[in-house]
């Protein structure tokens, strides 16, 4: 059987079958599938018979015990303990899914429904050694049929998807940097929707019946990142100085869209506790120079300011703000700043890993409807886009997560903050309107709060569908993936357990349900029965814990991914189960 020799190919790891009894931990713990404990009984069911008679063997993923030492210490000589959220992860049997955390989890059903956490066949995982990066098998409305590299995608429907089938035969993706470009396709009819019109583009397509601006209502925050570790960024004075030297209303006014606003806060304040403390620096010429001339630069110095040209809702025309932010930074505190473009996935990779020297221009378009997706997934205890995390910062974002009770959490946001502005290692900007554009009487034509678009709901009455967005994929195994333009196509064909509509609602995918116990520490899923997979194997609870593990499990022979960085399986779950060693 296919599972049995994937089970043998990882069973030195911690995944085991649920018939086999007890296994030993890595730190000589013994656990038995299905045990929310160390030491417990043989759950009452294991092993479920499906398909006329074949047995079904479910698998476990087992961090091993929430406090499990890890066999190696901090800088202090402590050990260092898993510290995660995820105790176990079981297959039941056939249809039945259940997450064992080790804290609450209060925000699961949003977190879930993010498309990172797409379930794909365990055969397939295997066979492409954890890395599908250009070949996803999923079960959603479309299946892939070619990657055109530097050119376009081509999807074919799904004719046996379980929800809403595209009228379309065909969806083909394409891009293109500049959004001029993307608007000439939509005026010559060779494209049905675009992404991220410029401000510019936004009067021409009101005032073109022919064309339909989609207002796009995404939690968003454009940001200017320093890594601390480097000099002389540093220093905190320096930091400060440049959060107050910059005139971010300025940046506002000149490039962003109406309906936008100057970021008091970094998380949009639309989320619940996002805007706990101390608003953010007002502009202060005179102070930002002072600070600079304490911290040793008063002649200012040189440095660089990196981007990527690729159009977001919150940086619709990067190269005209790396512009302006370098004309600032020269005439209000004597920096001098070159401008760098790197391409799209380079520079999320390195921005990721907190390589740069100097000031890098990013943002943030909300995955799921919870504040820590803003706040955890930049300054959480396992982030380090900006050096080392803060404990003042990443401590209280740690404890707030486990929270159900927003008033109870929101003196913990309020320090995470307090302790945001004055460390600094990034510069909230804006947050930003932010619109799509598809032609006039596009039936289901919309624009999503809240995950990736969902094309399969567009009927333009043809059998292809023509969609341009803004650059092209860095890969299509979106579980190792940030890039937006990665997650829109992931999302066509790969889905999650939960999902959202396209109001932003949070509603069930994959899973028909998940339902928690009184503490929100364990969640078990039913599964949509009768699912299959493009390659036409069935889905069933295995494929998501092998998915899973790809993620989550850094010891796991299918933990390869595209980068390595696994962002966020990271820091949604609060860390890796089995992480390597860091290196001195």
């Amino acid at each position: 059987m296919k599972r049995l020799r994937w089970l043998a190919l990882v069973g030195v790891l911690a995944l085991v079958a649920a018939a086999c009894g007890d296994t030993t931990g890595d730190d000589g713990t013994t656990t038995t599938a299905g045990d929310t404990t160390e030491t417990a009984a043989a759950p009452a069911e294991t092993t479920t018979t499906v398909d006329a008679g074949t047995p079904f063997e479910g698998l476990v993923l087992d961090s091993g015990g929430c406090e499990r030492d890890l066999g190696y210490t901090d800088d202090d000589g402590e050990p260092v303990l898993y510290g995660g959220k995820v105790d176990t992860l079981t297959a039941l049997d056939e249809l039945t899914v259940e997450f064992v955390l080790c804290k609450s989890d209060p925000a699961f059903l949003a977190e879930i429904a993010f498309s990172v956490f797409g379930i794909q066949p365990a055969e397939h995982l295997e066979a492409t050694g954890g890395a599908p990066i250009d070949n996803p098998i999923g079960t959603g409305p479309y299946s892939l049929n070619a990657w055109n590299r530097g050119d376009s995608i081509v999807l074919d429907a799904n004719q046996d998807y379980w929800g809403q089938v595209p009228a379309h035969d065909t969806l083909v993706i394409k891009w293109a940097t500049e959004s001029a470009s993307r608007l000439l396709e939509l005026q010559a009819g060779t494209a049905d929707g675009i992404t991220f019109p410029g401000v510019a583009d936004l009067p021409v397509i009101e005032a073109d019946e022919s064309l339909e601006l989609i207002d796009k209502p995404e939690p968003n925050i454009f940001y200017i990142g320093m890594t601390v570790t480097h000099p002389p960024f540093d220093n905190e004075m320096v930091r400060q100085a440049v959060a107050i030297g910059i005139d971010r209303q300025r940046i506002v006014d000149t490039f962003y869209p109406e309906g936008s606003e100057t970021a008091d806060f970094f998380t949009p304040c639309t989320l619940t506790n996002a805007c706990e403390g101390e608003k953010w620096y007002d502009f202060d010429v005179d102070a930002a120079q002072a600070l600079l001339a304490e911290a040793g630069f008063a002649d200012g110095f040189d440095t660089v300011i990196r981007y990527r040209q690729v159009d977001r809702g919150y940086l619709p025309t990067p190269a005209d703000v790396a512009a302006d932010i370098q004309a600032q930074l020269k005439d209000n505190l004597n920096i001098t700043a070159t401008i760098e473009e790197v391409e799209s996935s380079q520079f999320i990779d390195e921005s990721n890993a907190g390589l740069y020297d100097g000031l890098h221009l990013l943002g943030w378009t909300g995955d799921y409807p919870h504040v820590t997706n803003f706040m955890d997934g930049h300054l959480g205890k396992t982030v380090t886009q900006f050096g080392e995390p803060f404990d003042d910062i990443a401590g209280p974002l740690d404890e707030a997560a486990s929270i159900a009770d927003t008033a109870e959490a929101a003196p913990f946001y309020e320090q995470a903050n307090n302790g945001l502005r004055q460390h600094v290692p990034l510069i909230p900007i804006s947050h930003s309107g932010a619109f799509f554009a598809a032609q006039a009487g596009i039936d289901g034509a919309h624009a999503t709060p809240w995950g990736h678009v969902q094309l399969n709901l567009w009927d333009n009455g043809e059998d292809t569908l023509v969609f341009f967005q803004n650059a092209e994929p860095g890969s299509l195994y979106c579980a190792d993936e940030t890039d937006g333009e990665s997650l829109r196509v992931c999302g066509q064909v790969v889905e999650a357990l939960y999902g959202y509509t396209t109001s932003g609602e949070v509603v069930p995918g994959l899973a028909t349900e998940c339902a928690p116990n009184d503490d929100l520490t364990v969640w078990t899923c039913s599964l949509r029965a009768g699912v299959t997979f493009h390659d036409g194997s069935a889905f069933d609870a295995n494929d998501v814990i092998v998915s899973y593990t790809a993620g989550l499990d850094a010891s796991s022979p299918l933990h390869t991914g595209v980068t390595g960085s696994w962002v966020y399986y990271d820091y949604i779950f609060g860390g890796l189960i089995n992480p390597p060693e860091p290196a001195e």
